[in-house]
């Protein structure tokens, strides 16, 4: 059986971009990398690729390169030695030209801020930290009065909870890093700061538009995401609850339950779901994570997170690959243990109403019914294995496509292992080779029932019409 179901994405990063960590991060239980785009210019990225694709190749890996757009981060802008300490009550007023700040007076780079805000507004900055309120704005400075102070820091975010704003989901420098990504096929985008449907559709049209099958994650990250989130889950390849700023833009105490929200959704319609930030935070600078933590991602687990994710622990943490290392631990010991994991969405999901989706429902269930060792599937589209995972079986979940690329964005999807196979053989010689290819990776055995799942009489037309239960001989 599979060690793991649920994904793990590591962020690479100083700690992490040297070919030997990364192969330490895989053999870890890293099934994704992440280049974040907040940070590094494009050939930092690139020399990153290059070394994931030759690590795939040479250890026959399909290891997921996941694209981060940064998307409209509102950061303030230098200050003078570093930081400057602001007290509660005092004004503080944030301008839009470029100046060095000061305990009285900093920059914003995001240049139409004066013009969003309105008095009453809250503004937080790095984290919530530090809180400031609207007192007025003449269209170039915002006045503000400090209601919590503190150290105010070079480039820290600025969060705006109340404010619409004004400024695209998807930037000019969004656009250009994703002409890039695309131009080097990385297998997932993730959109920051999604609102709406259409910022989805937009870069969906944008991908297409560049001849690509690129896939797209949704970070739920703001409140007018939350109340979109039915719209943005059907528009969209994958959500990312990305607890980071959301915990900032919406009240810290209602993220437990909208996660779970978000989480139960995406269950039903069968879209990957990740949980993301500050999963295992305290292994940035210790070997072990907090009893907490684990707690956290057992939970996620428990809720029904395809994906959980490593940010600045892999990143620039002083262990990334004990981190990895310990939420592969946290994942298998859920999965070992709490059968619930399992075939928990049958009943949720009785709606179903395509033939093929019910078909590999069915297959799930026989699964379970006839104690399967493996469900065995053909995809050309990916269509599948993301329905096979949406039913989560006990049994493993073994993917053939010819279709490379394909091959490396099902590594993402709950309990998906892929592997390349192009022949265009009969059905019943096909059947035998992909279980005798299964046999030699030491997957299955003689013995093991299974279940193949294909289209007839072509295997790789249409979607799934056709499933066989066999044993291996």
């Amino acid at each position: 059986m599979q060690s793991k179901r649920a994904k793990i994405i590591a962020t690479l990063g100083p700690a992490s971009e040297k070919k030997e960590v990364m192969v330490k991060l895989i053999e870890a239980g890293a099934d994704v990398f992440r280049l974040n785009f907040s940070h590094g210019t494009h050939e930092d990225h690139l020399q990153r690729i290059a070394m994931i694709n030759e690590i795939n190749d040479e250890l026959g890996t399909n290891v997921s390169i996941l694209q981060d757009l940064q998307g409209p981060k509102i950061r303030i802008g230098k200050m003078e030695n570093g930081e400057a300490e602001i007290q509660p009550g005092q004004q503080l007023i944030i301008g839009t030209e470029d100046i060095m700040g000061t305990n009285e007076r900093v920059s914003t780079t995001y240049k139409p801020l004066a013009t969003d805000v309105v008095p009453g507004d809250l503004i937080l900055v790095d984290d919530g930290k530090i809180q400031l309120k609207v007192v007025s704005s003449d269209g170039k400075e915002v006045t503000t009065e400090v209601v919590h102070g503190g150290m105010l820091k070079s480039r820290k975010g600025i969060n705006l909870p109340n404010t619409a704003i004004s400024a695209p989901s998807l930037t000019e420098k969004d656009r250009e890093d994703l002409e890039f990504g695309l131009e080097h096929d990385v297998q997932w985008v993730a959109l920051s700061f999604v609102r709406n449907a259409k910022d989805i559709t937009e870069l969906r049209d944008i991908i297409k538009s560049k001849g690509k099958t690129t896939k797209i994650i949704a970070k739920i990250e703001k409140p007018e995401a939350v109340a979109e989130i039915d719209g943005i889950i059907e528009a969209t390849d994958a959500i990312m609850v990305a607890r980071g700023d959301l915990g900032v833009e919406v009240l810290m105490e209602d993220v437990p339950m909208i996660q779970k929200r978000i989480v139960s959704k995406c269950n039903k319609l069968g879209k990957p779901v990740i949980i993301a930030t500050q999963m295992l935070e305290s292994m940035i600078e210790n070997p072990r994570p907090t009893r907490a933590e684990a707690n956290d991602v057992a939970n996620s687990i428990l809720d029904g997170a395809d994906t959980v994710m490593l940010s600045a622990e892999s990143a620039s943490g002083s262990f990334p690959v004990e981190s990895v290392q310990a939420m592969a631990k946290c994942i298998m010991s859920i999965e070992d243990s709490c059968s619930v994991v399992f075939n928990k969405f049958w009943e949720d999901n009785q709606s179903e109403t395509a033939k093929n989706d019910m078909l590999v429902k069915s297959a799930c269930q026989l699964s379970k019914s006839v104690g399967a060792k493996a469900i065995i599937g053909m995809t050309k589209s990916g269509y599948t294995a993301f329905s096979l995972a949406k039913n989560r079986p006990e049994a493993g979940i073994f993917i053939f496509t010819s279709d490379r690329q394909l091959l490396k964005t099902m590594n993402l999807v709950w309990g998906v292992t892929g592997f390349y196979y192009e022949e265009q053989k009969p059905i019943d010689e096909t059947f035998d080779e992909v279980v005798n290819i299964l046999k030699a990776k030491g997957l299955m055995e003689s013995g093991d029932v299974y279940i193949h799942t294909a289209s007839m009489p072509l295997h790789w037309q249409a979607h799934t019409n056709m499933m066989k239960l066999d044993v291996v001989k």
